[in-house]
């Protein structure tokens, strides 16, 4: 795993790609990449607020797979802020925001990411442009340049060798 700070580009991705998210146990997801979109987010069910030792938490199911809705993956996690989102069509609604790690082939980073519902939408996670931001160049006219994230691609590899 290679972590990169915010800086020069390093990376030039497409307006779609393999992402992770291995604090959430999630190993790969499609991500739409959107520069016209500030915030990045991901399609949750059932979320939900608790307190922790004085800590505000969320608890929900991530919803990686528009194909395979019986493949939910519970998820705990701090709060880090709640956000007053406005979509494109002009409706605004307050989010839950949180924070993890992403990963991209054999790149991580941490980033913001809002908790919503985007249930009509073709991806399950969108990455605006706060987490794209001095990290990677994006071609519109590719996709999935990166691959898969380097955790499945090396599971795949052993999978093979057996």
């Amino acid at each position: 795993m290679v972590v990169i700070p915010p800086g020069r580009p390093s990376l030039t991705l497409g307006w779609r790609e393999w992402v992770s998210l291995p604090a959430f146990g999630i190993p790969k997801i499609k991500a739409k990449l959107d520069t016209g979109a500030r915030s990045s987010a991901l399609h949750v069910v059932d979320a939900k607020t608790f307190w922790r030792d004085e800590v505000e938490w969320v608890r929900f199911l991530a919803d990686a797979n528009p194909r395979r809705r019986d493949e939910l993956t519970a998820v705990e996690c701090r709060v880090l802020d709640e956000r007053l989102i406005r979509a494109s069509s002009g409706h605004e609604e307050t989010r839950i925001v949180v924070r993890t790690d992403l990963s991209i082939g054999d790149l991580t980073w941490s980033i913001d990411l809002t908790l919503a519902s985007r249930l009509p939408m073709r991806f399950r996670m969108l990455l605006g442009r706060e987490a794209l931001r001095g990290r990677v160049a994006i071609d519109p006219a590719r996709s999935y340049l990166a691959g898969l994230p380097a955790e499945l691609v090396l599971d795949n590899s052993e999978e093979e060798e057996e």
